[in-house]
C-alpha cells in the first residue's frame, strides 16, 4: 500500500508497529532539539520527525520497509494536497449546545436527544446547509477505523487557501464537535494499517479522493481553518489577487449575459446582510464566486470587475470578515477558473 500511495504521489512516512504514531527517531534526533524541516537526517533516508520526512521514492520506502515489515502507514497530507474529515465515535458527555458546531447557534427548542459523536455532529451540519453528508458520500475514499470511527478523505481546493489541522474538541478551531481535520502540518493514517485496536479499512466506493465540495470548503474558512489572505488588490488596478483567474476585458454581449448570470447570486449574497448568522452565507458566497470563475475562463466576465462584484456584496453583507470574505472569494474564482461557463446571449 505504501508503494501504490506513492505512485500517486501521495508522499508517506512509516508509523510505529501496532501503533497510529510515527515510527521512532534516529538515535542522533532523540533528545536533540533542531528544525524538523532542516534535519540532516532525511537526506541520509532515515524517518526522522514523522510526517516531514514523508517521501514518494520508492527505493527509500522499500528500504524502510525491509527494515521493518509491521510499519503502519503515514501520509503527510500538506505535501500530499489532502484535506481529511476525521470522525469519531468516541462517547463523552456532549458540551454546551453552542459548541457541537463552532459558529452555528442551535436553538434551545432543538432536541439533541441521541446525538452523541461526530457522525451527528457532521451529518447536523450537512443538513442545516441542505448539503449530503459526507458520511455517506461513496465518490471519495472513505476509511474506517478501528475505534469505529471514518476517515473521509478529500483533495485540497486546487489553487485555493492552505487549509490547516484541528480538533473537534477545540475551543477556538473547529469544524463540528468530535470531527477532526487532518491537513497541512499533520497526517492521516492510510488503510491496512493495523494497530493494536484492529484495522483500517476501507469502505464500499471510490478508492481515490474527490475534490473537497464547495460547502465544505467554504465551512472550514468560515471555522478558521484557512491560513490569512495576502492584502487584497485594488479593484481598479493592474490584476487582481494572485492566482485568481485572469482574462482580457471583455464586451457587449458577451459582458451582459455574465453579468445577469452573475447579478441574481450577488443578491443572495448581498441579502445575507439581514441577519447575522443562520443565512449560509459562505456557500452562497463561494457559489457565485465559483460561477464568477468560470465566467472569467469563459470569456464572459472581466477578472478585476468580477472579484470587486463580489468583495462588494459580501463586505456589505458582513462588513466585519472581510479578510475571510477575501479568502472565500479568491479560493471560489480559482476553482471556478476550471469549469468555463458560457450563458446564452440575447439577440
Amino acid at each position: 500500500m505504501a508503494a501504490w500511495l506513492a505512485s500517486r504521489g501521495y508522499p508517506v512516512h512509516p508509523l510505529a508497529p501496532g501503533a497510529k504514531t510515527p515510527a521512532a527517531n534516529c538515535r542522533e534526533c532523540t533528545g536533540r532539539r533542531h528544525s524538523p524541516e532542516a534535519c540532516p537526517c532525511h537526506a541520509e533516508g532515515r524517518w526522522c520527525h514523522g510526517f516531514h520526512a514523508a517521501t514518494t521514492d520508492l527505493d527509500t520506502l522499500r528500504e524502510w520497509w525491509r527494515r521493518e515489515p509491521e510499519f503502519g502507514i503515514g501520509v503527510a497530507c500538506g505535501a500530499a494536497g489532502l484535506v481529511v474529515i476525521d470522525v469519531d465515535a468516541h462517547s463523552g458527555e456532549l458540551p454546551d449546545r453552542q459548541r457541537l458546531l463552532p459558529g452555528i447557534p442551535i436553538d434551545d427548542r432543538v432536541d439533541l436527544t441521541g446525538l452523541q459523536s461526530g457522525f451527528d455532529t457532521l451529518a447536523l451540519l450537512a443538513a442545516h446547509r441542505s448539503r449530503p453528508d459526507p458520511c455517506e458520500d461513496a465518490s471519495t475514499l472513505r476509511v474506517r477505523t478501528p475505534s469505529g470511527g471514518m476517515h473521509i478523505w478529500y483533495r485540497a481546493p486546487k489553487g485555493g487557501p492552505r487549509l490547516r489541522c484541528s480538533s473537534g474538541s477545540s475551543s477556538r478551531v473547529a469544524l463540528a464537535w468530535q470531527v477532526d481535520v487532518r491537513a497541512e502540518g499533520g497526517y492521516i493514517v492510510a488503510p491496512t494499517t493495523r494497530t493494536a485496536a484492529g484495522a483500517y479499512e476501507a469502505l464500499p466506493g471510490a478508492r481515490l479522493p474527490a475534490p473537497l465540495p464547495l460547502w465544505l470548503t467554504a465551512e472550514l474558512v468560515r471555522t478558521g481553518h484557512a491560513d490569512s489572505p495576502a492584502s487584497p488588490a485594488a479593484p481598479d488596478g493592474p490584476s487582481a489577487a494572485a492566482g485568481t483567474p485572469q482574462r482580457l476585458p471583455v464586451s457587449g454581449k458577451r459582458r451582459e449575459a455574465g453579468r445577469r448570470l452573475l447579478s441574481g447570486l450577488l443578491e443572495e449574497v448581498g441579502s445575507c446582510g439581514a441577519s447575522p448568522s443562520g443565512t449560509a452565507f459562505s456557500e452562497k458566497l463561494n457559489r457565485a464566486a465559483f460561477t464568477a470563475g468560470g465566467l472569467v475562463a469563459g470569456g464572459h466576465l472581466d477578472a478585476a470587475e468580477g472579484r470587486s462584484l463580489l468583495l462588494e456584496a459580501a463586505d456589505r453583507a458582513r462588513p466585519h470578515q472581510s479578510r475571510r470574505n477575501v479568502l472565500i472569494v479568491d479560493s471560489g474564482l480559482r476553482a471556478g477558473s476550471d469549469r468555463p461557463i458560457h450563458p446564452k446571449e440575447r439577440t
